[in-house]
């Protein structure tokens, strides 16, 4: 009887370590947020500060070595003051000024990968880790019209954001690989911003 206990004992660690075993690899690959704070700035803007961890599957790491460039939209959303909120979305159906738009790409002839952030900045890096750290890294991002926010306290403003791989944007081939395939849809989901007073 007290080798069938053992047994069971050392089945059930056995299967207990290959649960952990699938929650971690599934939580290697994908895009969390490890930073979302913001502040209201004295003339009524909102100033974000947002950094991501975003780890490829290797069909992914794959295609960017084999010249595919990964686009990644950092989008952010008012949800209150109701007032503003609804401005906002109004303001963005016109300007669409609320989001940050990432590329990455690799060199093969340098061996290193690309960041460029917008139209106008880009940074080079060594590895592909270091790349992914600056993908959706961003500093005082002033958002909403100056004024937007003027009057209201920290604690009445809700806002949150998110980091997603643009699909749109691949190679019309990839495209469809990325709409059936789980591994190409990396998205953080919408996160929470902690507001702080100033």
């Amino acid at each position: 009887m007290a080798f069938f206990t053992r047994l069971s004992i050392k089945f059930s660690l056995f299967f207990a370590c290959l649960l952990c075993l699938s929650i971690t690899l599934a939580q290697a690959e994908g895009i969390s947020t490890t930073r979302a704070q913001a502040y209201i700035t004295p003339n009524g803007q909102l100033s974000i500060n947002t950094r991501f961890n975003t780890q490829l599957p290797d069909q992914l790491k794959q295609a960017l070595t084999q010249g595919v460039p990964l686009n990644f939209d950092l989008n952010y959303q008012l949800t209150a003051p109701t007032l503003a909120s609804y401005r906002n979305r109004i303001n963005n159906l016109i300007a669409g000024d609320n989001l940050i738009q990432y590329k990455l790409a690799y060199h093969p002839l340098t061996n290193r990968y690309r960041v460029s952030m917008g139209s106008t900045f880009s940074t080079e890096y060594n590895s592909l880790e270091t790349a992914l750290k600056a993908i959706g890294a961003a500093a005082n991002w002033r958002v909403l019209s100056s004024g937007t926010l003027s009057g209201v306290s920290a604690g009445e403003v809700r806002a949150d954001v998110r980091l997603s791989l643009s699909i749109s944007q691949l190679p019309k081939p990839f495209q469809i690989n990325a709409l059936t395939s789980h591994n190409w849809q990396l998205d953080s989901g919408w996160h929470h911003l902690v507001i702080n007073a100033d």
